[in-house]
């Protein structure tokens, strides 16, 4: 089990980067899967580390396990490989397909990147 100190930087890195809720999060999985021959039982929608944050979302940090904290640390990776791949210079594109891709793989991770950071709002209300 990771200590205290870590355990603490990694359950806050973790609800920074997942900015959407549980229930924003249940829907967009829910949608995803949506299709005619492809849609399974609610509570079953969506890949399966998208299933893992949505339950990570409704737990308390006292009762995370150590699979719970293996997907944060995945997670918190991912998006910010996601947002350093973004943040390099691209030739011009003539479609935004790549980024609708890009923001479908966040969003099943529970990160919307059209969706303003925490920090951002908290000082814009201020």
């Amino acid at each position: 089990m990771t200590d205290a100190l870590e355990l603490d930087t990694l359950w806050d890195e973790f609800h920074r980067v997942v900015n959407m809720t549980s229930q924003e999060l249940a829907a967009w999985l829910r949608v995803q899967d949506a299709g005619e021959e492809t849609e399974p039982l609610p509570e079953q929608a969506g890949p399966e580390t998208g299933q893992h944050v949505l339950a990570i979302l409704q737990k308390r940090r006292t009762d995370l396990t150590d699979a719970d904290i293996d997907v944060m640390y995945e997670v918190v990776d991912a998006v910010n490989a996601e947002q350093d791949r973004a943040d390099e210079p691209e030739p011009e594109r003539a479609d935004s397909d790549a980024d609708t891709a890009r923001r479908h793989r966040l969003m099943s991770l529970g990160h919307d990147p059209l969706k303003p950071d925490r920090t951002e709002s908290r000082s814009q209300a201020r």
